[in-house]
C-alpha cells in the first residue's frame, strides 16, 4: 500500500464540512471588506522567494520545497501566499489600476519542516493582501478583517501588535542588537551565529531556549523608531481603540519574514500550546519595488486554516452540522428504483436535496441507511406505489406516513 506522505493530511468527507464553513466564513468576511479573490500558481521561480522571504529566513534557508523542472529552471512550490500576490500585482500592471487593490486568497502552501501539533508541511491559509495605501489606517483594517473572521469563527485570541520601522531606524537598532548580542556569540546557537553576522533582527525570532532567555533583555524596536515610523505606530493604536479592538504590545515580534516594515501583528490561542499563531501579518513598504515594480505601499496577513480548526475544536467553537438529505427515495426492486432516481433527478433539478439506492438494498436496509445520513423524510416505492401513482411518504422525526402522488412530490418537499 502507499500511504500518504509525511507532513501531509487527508481531509476526508466526514471532515470537509468544517473546511467549507471556514472557507465561507472567510469569503464572506472579505466580502464586508470589499477584497477580492486572486488566485496564483501554486510554484513560482525560486528568485521569487528569494528576493521576497529573505535569503536569511528559515524558510527559504531550510523549508522550501525546490527543483529543477525540465527546462532545468528552478522552481519552488510556494511556501506563503504574499510573494505569489506582489508578483501578479506587478506582472498584471496592478499598480496602474484603481487604488488601493484589496484582494484575498485560500490557497495550498508547502514548507519542509518537522510535522508537529497544527504544523504540516502542506498546510493551507486564508490571505489578505492590500496594495496602495501608507497610511496606519490601512494597517488597523487588516486588523479587522482577521479580527472580524476570528470573532465570526467563535474564537477568543489575543492580538500582539508591534513595529519594527522602516531602513532607517532598523539599521540603527541592528546595530543595537549587535552590541548586545556580542557577548553572547558563544551561547547562541548555530543559526543564530549566522543570523548575527547577516540580519540581526532574526535572533528576536529564534525559538531555541538558550536563545530565548538572552532575548529577553535584548533592546526594543521601539526605542529605536524614527519619528514617522513612531507617530505611524500611535496612529495605528489610536485605529485599533476607535475601533474596539483590545490589543497587547509585544516589541519581540518580528516574523519570520524578511520584507515587513513598521507593523506587524500576531493573534495568538492559548489553546494548541507551543505552535499558538493563527494568524500574523504586517506592512511591507518595499517588497513591490524589491520585485520589479513601482514603489507602492502594502499590508496584509495569513491565517492558517489547520490551525484555526485545531483552536475551534479544543475551544468547543461551534461548527454548523452539514446539510442532510431532504428525502431519501427507497425503491422495492428494479423498475421501484428506476423510478425513484427519476423522481430524485426531478427534485435535484429543482434545489431539492435527495437521495437514492445505490446498493440494492432491501427496504429494511435502505431505512436504516436513511436514518444513518439523516434523512427528514423516506420516499417507498413499492409495486402498488408505482401502479397507482404515488409514494409513501414518510418523516422520519414523527413516523407519521401518508401517500403523495408522484405528480405533487416536487411541491410537497418544496414546502417542507
Amino acid at each position: 500500500m502507499i500511504n500518504i506522505p509525511k507532513g501531509t493530511k487527508d481531509v476526508l468527507p466526514v471532515d470537509s464540512y468544517k473546511w467549507q464553513y471556514v472557507e465561507s466564513t472567510a469569503r464572506e468576511t472579505a466580502k464586508l471588506f470589499n477584497l477580492k479573490e486572486i488566485r496564483t500558481p501554486v510554484f513560482e521561480h525560486t528568485e521569487l522567494f528569494l528576493r521576497s522571504v529573505g535569503d536569511t529566513t528559515d524558510i527559504v534557508t531550510k523549508e522550501m520545497y525546490t527543483f529543477k523542472d525540465k527546462g532545468d529552471r528552478s522552481i519552488t512550490l510556494k511556501p506563503e501566499g504574499t510573494a505569489g500576490a506582489v508578483r501578479s500585482f506587478v506582472e498584471n500592471g496592478m499598480g496602474s489600476g484603481v487604488l488601493p487593490a484589496k484582494m484575498y486568497y485560500i490557497t495550498p502552501a508547502f514548507r519542509y519542516e518537522r510535522p508537529q501539533a497544527g504544523r504540516l508541511r502542506e498546510f493551507h491559509q486564508f490571505g489578505v493582501e492590500i496594495f496602495g495605501a501608507s497610511g496606519a489606517q490601512t494597517d488597523a483594517e487588516a486588523i479587522l478583517v482577521a479580527d472580524s473572521l476570528l470573532k465570526n469563527l467563535g474564537l477568543n485570541v489575543q492580538l500582539y501588535i508591534n513595529s519594527i520601522g522602516c531602513p532607517t531606524c532598523r539599521a540603527a537598532f541592528n546595530k543595537g542588537l549587535k552590541e548586545f548580542f556580542a557577548p553572547h556569540l558563544d551561547e547562541l546557537c548555530y543559526d543564530c551565529k549566522t543570523r548575527y553576522e547577516k540580519n540581526p533582527l532574526r535572533l528576536l525570532d529564534c525559538k531555541e531556549e538558550a536563545c530565548k532567555k538572552i532575548n529577553v533583555s535584548a533592546p526594543s524596536i521601539l526605542e529605536y523608531l524614527c519619528d514617522d515610523c513612531a507617530a505611524h505606530f500611535e496612529a495605528l493604536k489610536g485605529y485599533l481603540a476607535s475601533a474596539g479592538v483590545a490589543y497587547e504590545i509585544n516589541p519581540r515580534i518580528v516574523r519570520g519574514l524578511d520584507y515587513y516594515t513598521r507593523t506587524v501583528f500576531e493573534f495568538v490561542s492559548t489553546s494548541i500550546g507551543a505552535q499558538g499563531t493563527v494568524c500574523g501579518g504586517g506592512r511591507y513598504d518595499g517588497l513591490i519595488e524589491e520585485l520589479g515594480g513601482n514603489k507602492v505601499p502594502a499590508v496584509g496577513f495569513a491565517v492558517g486554516i489547520e490551525r484555526l480548526l485545531m483552536v475551534m475544536e479544543q475551544t468547543g467553537a461551534e461548527i454548523p452540522a452539514p446539510s442532510v438529505p431532504t428525502v431519501y427515495l427507497a425503491g422495492m426492486d428494479a423498475e421501484c428504483r428506476k423510478k425513484a432516481f427519476e423522481m430524485a433527478t426531478i427534485l435535484r433539478k429543482n434545489g431539492i436535496f435527495a437521495e437514492i439506492d445505490h446498493m440494492e438494498r432491501s427496504v429494511k436496509a435502505q431505512f436504516k441507511y436513511a436514518d444513518k445520513i439523516g434523512a427528514k423524510y423516506v420516499a417507498v416505492i413499492g409495486g402498488n406505489e408505482l401502479a397507482e401513482g404515488k409514494a409513501n411518504v414518510k418523516c422520519m422525526a414523527t413516523g407519521e406516513s401518508e401517500a403523495v402522488a408522484f405528480a405533487d412530490m416536487l411541491a410537497f418537499f418544496q414546502n417542507q
